[in-house]
């Protein structure tokens, strides 16, 4: 046949109305191509094209305020724009252009090459009768519902090779669909696609070994608020994941309860999984996970178990152990001493201001606040050494005292009948 021409629109369409007129006239673009350059990079081209020696005669808008205004233009539209083309005909190309004009042209030379040698493909196979692979001819969500085949938006070469049900309308690329006597087919892979094009009959027709069942039939995702509003229908296997179940050989240590994100509606029933890949599994294949039966003997359930209700030293293991053995360490290294308190009570208090000072759970501002006041508590529990190696030998006048030594014995002095409070 003869090789189909077209037209090339430079810069067109740039607003959603002249989207909208191009649609009114039945003209789909076969490809767009955005040329995504940086906005300094434009500008600099821009001046450097100015100064071209061989410009046309004619005057060009090309002044860096009409550019600023065409950029801003630009940039106002382009997302509304590649949002509708790329949701509806799935056609829209983005090019780095920050290349050389001449990568840019082969990258664009190659891809209409390759759209224009699909549809030929297209039209000689549709013109012989025989399956088509409809990549590439722009065809809307809407033109795709209403002339899809018997299986729907199911991969027929799945149902009736493994008899799987792969959905495949989880994807809007059409890559792996095609036509067959006026029907629209979605495979799953290339190599499900390769297969309906050698020999569609046998994946169509009443030749197909596994049907597509009747939609009561079909397996449905199910959200979480979705399974709350069917309360109180209880789910199958009382909330074991079949999957997990019956790919671990049905084993004790197989029964794994499911989460309540992952569910699925099959015959009226509903099932709950353990992750999304096993549901995913169950939805491919319901009538192999359907319908099992649990053991008589199921594993105790696991009820979640408050921190506060165990034992005090399980309660300190699981709570506090971790800044409990830090602050002990501390007190261990320091051993510190307060005026006029015991050991053991000087212990205790710096325990409990350094479990404050490094308390997770509480705010910053609460932490900084305890640990001023630990530091302030080791200062004061310094006094006793201090004071024990300068005041050893005579009488020293106070000239001949250290530094800050009349001070430090003042404040031990006034610690006498005072007790460190954290509260």
């Amino acid at each position: 046949m003869d090789n189909p021409t077209g037209v090339v629109l430079d810069g067109y369409p740039l607003t959603r109305a002249h989207v909208n007129l191009l649609e009114s006239t039945r003209i789909i673009p076969v490809k767009i191509f955005e040329l995504d350059m940086d906005t300094k990079e434009v500008f600099r081209r821009a001046l450097l094209d100015k100064e071209r020696s061989n410009r046309p005669p004619y005057p060009e808008h090309d002044s860096p305020q009409i550019l600023a205004i065409k950029n801003s233009c630009y940039k106002q539209h382009i997302d509304d724009i590649r949002t509708y083309y790329m949701k509806e005909h799935q056609n829209w190309c983005v090019i780095d252009a920050s290349h050389s004009k001449w990568r840019v042209w082969k990258t664009v030379l190659q891809k209409v090459q390759s759209v224009v040698k699909q549809i030929q493909i297209y039209l000689e196979r549709r013109k012989e009768g025989k399956a088509a692979s409809i990549a590439g001819l722009c065809i809307t969500p809407q033109e795709l519902q209403g002339q899809l085949g018997e299986c729907g938006q199911y991969c027929p070469v799945s149902l009736a090779d493994k008899g799987e049900l792969v959905d495949c309308s989880v994807s809007p690329s059409l890559e792996f669909a095609a036509e067959f006597q006026g029907r629209y087919y979605r495979m799953a892979s290339q190599e499900e696609l390769k297969k309906f094009l050698c020999r569609p009959e046998i994946y169509v027709s009443s030749l197909a070994s596994h049907p597509l069942p009747p939609p009561h039939m079909l397996p449905k995702k199910l959200t979480e608020a979705e399974v709350k509003a069917l309360l109180p229908v209880k789910p199958e296997m009382q909330g074991y994941c079949p999957v997990t179940y019956l790919d671990g050989k049905q084993r004790y240590e197989a029964l794994v309860p499911g989460n309540i994100e992952y569910a699925a509606k099959y015959q009226d029933k509903v099932y709950i999984f353990e992750s999304d890949e096993k549901l995913q599994t169950f939805m491919r294949l319901p009538e192999k996970y359907g319908n099992l039966k649990l053991p008589h003997k199921l594993p105790p359930k696991k009820e979640p178990m408050l921190l506060t209700t165990l034992p005090l030293p399980g309660y300190l293991e699981q709570g506090v152990a971790a800044s409990l053995i830090k602050a002990l360490h501390e007190v261990g290294s320091l051993k510190p001493k307060f005026p006029f308190l015991s050991v053991k009570e000087t212990a205790l208090l710096f325990v409990s201001f350094h479990l404050k000072a490094h308390n997770p759970r509480s705010s910053e501002p609460v932490r900084q606040m305890y640990r001023k006041k630990l530091l302030q508590f080791v200062e004061h529990c310094q006094l006793l050494p201090y004071l024990g190696t300068a005041m050893r030998g005579p009488y020293q006048e106070p000239r001949d005292r250290p530094r800050g030594f009349d001070n430090r014995l003042q404040t031990f002095f006034s610690l006498k009948g005072t007790r460190p409070t954290f509260v």
